[in-house]
């Protein structure tokens, strides 16, 4: 049996996440762990909400949330993705870990063994995770495969998958819209 760990926050909703999951559950008996990071609410992508210009700032004041409503916002992304995966027929559980991705992938591995890690992020444009060079920082520190999955529409299939060798990107589908 294959065992996926699964690194999301943000993108746990997106279409392309799930599918990429059932192709891997498809491939053969597997299960999936999904650890979704506490990220501060400041640094969620559409999270933080803004107040009224106020004139002697000249712009608009961003007020961010405390650390609890990042864990309960995790512990939502997390809740909505297991019923989403259980519903897709993918054997899932997960847990909420550390904001910071790295900690929250080491204490999932000091209590587990997996063959690969999964990461999902926002775009390229958007991911915080990506201009900290994740994917590579992860393969490289825990020496596990692991596949990047770039969560590019909530509503739609296409995404750019990128598996991490030896610190080379490398294409591995482009899916399809629909």
């Amino acid at each position: 049996m294959r065992r996926y760990m699964i690194v999301a926050n943000q993108t746990l909703g997106y279409d392309a996440l799930v599918q990429f999951v059932r192709d891997r559950a498809a491939a053969g008996p597997s299960e999936f762990w999904v650890v979704v990071p506490a990220t501060l609410v400041k640094h969620l992508a559409a999270r933080s909400f803004p107040v009224p210009p106020m004139p002697v700032m000249g712009g608009v004041l961003w007020v961010p949330g405390p650390p609890e409503e990042a864990r309960r916002l995790a512990q939502e992304n997390l809740q909505s993705a297991l019923q989403q995966l259980t519903a897709a027929g993918v054997t899932a559980d997960g847990e909420v870990g550390d904001g910071d991705p790295m900690r929250a992938v080491q204490a999932a591995l000091s209590r587990r063994q997996f063959d690969e890690i999964i990461v999902s992020t926002l775009p390229e444009r958007l991911s915080r995770w990506l201009r900290q060079d994740l994917p590579r920082r992860l393969q490289h520190k825990f020496r596990l495969p692991v596949t990047h999955v770039e969560a590019t529409e909530r509503s739609s299939r296409k995404a750019w998958i990128r598996r991490r060798t030896s610190g080379q990107d490398r294409p591995l589908a482009k899916r399809p819209p629909g």
